[in-house]
């Protein structure tokens, strides 16, 4: 299930994690922000994005482009 921005409070896994350990989970508390952490730490810190600049990197990963687009 996708998360939606602003209400979801509980910490989502990916739907991409295998059961390998190797998985994120998101969250979006409020509209403007976007929150990713490492599952295997869920005291451990955790990234915030604005929900343009996350949506931007999701998009870029789905179409399998894996470059920075920097030199």
């Amino acid at each position: 299930m996708p998360i939606q921005q602003g209400t979801t409070h509980a910490w989502t896994k990916s739907s991409y994690s295998t059961g390998n350990g190797a998985c994120v989970e998101v969250k979006s508390p409020s509209v403007r922000t976007v929150a990713v952490r490492d599952s295997k730490e869920p005291q451990g810190p955790a990234l915030s994005f604005l929900p343009e600049a996350w949506g931007a990197f999701v998009a870029r990963v789905n179409s399998g482009d894996s470059t920075t687009g920097r030199a």
